[in-house]
């Protein structure tokens, strides 16, 4: 859903012109990532049958044939371009680019410490690009960093979790943890969460969001209080209960291996994950 960011941010939200163009990039950027998953998971179907959960996977437990996995992945990635490269030459671009950098991920990051994780924060970072870029919208620097950082810090966690899951097979599932160590895992998080709603915080508060429409609080309230930005920062209290919610899970041990499937299992941090977006929507689209 990063890549409806930009449709969210640059107050086109309700521009039915802005709508499609974003729900038919995240389709044709939907099917080019779920075609590279195919091809992570064929390179990784030795080690992932070692993982408790990976082996679950239809590659690692046999359901989905090899043959006819690379046979939906090429197909896929095949598709997926053409329909880019059609909608927007930018688009397709941003789509050829993630495509590159998760084939290197999958043959050689993956494998080198830190450069791991950058890469999956770059593919983050890559998702917001492609649906501003179809929008012709600036994105501001102060976003682009709090997506980093949040990229970063899932992506920490991600490993965090699979040190612990693993124990001591986490060396023969991914290279990687070798070089990693419970302690130092535990110094990323805190540097990241930090990061990440710093960030964020200095987003609201230094940026202007467009006005849409609405009724004119400003008109009717203080100056001290009527700004927008001010507004806006309503909803770092919930970015930051979100992260030390997700932090504390990472540190339970069994539950972070999977960012998606924790945001959307845990209550708390999915009830605050909506509330967030509920305060963006409100703040942006309805009290100018």
């Amino acid at each position: 859903m990063s890549l409806a960011a930009a449709l969210v941010f640059s107050g086109k939200l309700f521009h039915f012109p802005s709508l499609v163009y974003t729900v038919w990039a995240i389709f044709i950027f939907s099917i080019l990532t779920s075609s590279v998953y195919f091809i992570n998971d064929i390179v990784d179907i030795n080690r992932d049958r070692l993982h408790p959960f990976k082996r679950l996977r239809p590659i690692a437990s046999g359901k989905l044939p090899v043959p006819l996995a690379i046979f939906f992945a090429t197909i896929g990635i095949f598709t997926s371009l053409y329909l880019a490269f059609n909608f927007s030459f930018f688009f397709f671009l941003v789509c050829l680019f993630y495509f590159c950098l998760q084939i290197i991920y999958s043959f050689y990051l993956k494998n080198q410490p830190i450069l791991d994780v950058f890469a999956i924060a770059a593919s983050f970072i890559l998702r917001v690009y492609a649906g501003a870029i179809i929008l012709n919208y600036h994105i501001s620097i102060w976003f682009l960093l709090c997506v980093t950082s949040l990229a970063l810090f899932l992506a920490v966690g991600k490993r965090r979790a699979e040190l612990s899951i693993l124990d001591k097979d986490a060396a023969r599932h991914r290279k990687t943890l070798t070089h990693y160590s419970s302690d130092l895992l535990n110094n990323y998080l805190a540097m990241f969460a930090a990061s990440a709603w710093l960030s964020w915080a200095l987003f609201t508060f230094l940026e202007s969001p467009p006005i849409i429409f609405g009724p004119s609080l400003p008109l009717v309230l203080p100056l001290t209080i009527s700004g927008i930005n001010k507004w806006l920062m309503v909803t770092v209290p919930v970015v930051i209960y979100g992260v030390m919610r997700y932090q504390g899970i990472i540190y339970d041990g069994s539950r972070a291996e999977s960012p998606e499937r924790v945001i959307l299992s845990d209550k708390p941090l999915l009830a605050s994950g909506i509330i967030w977006g509920i305060l963006v929507i409100w703040v942006l689209y309805g009290i100018q």
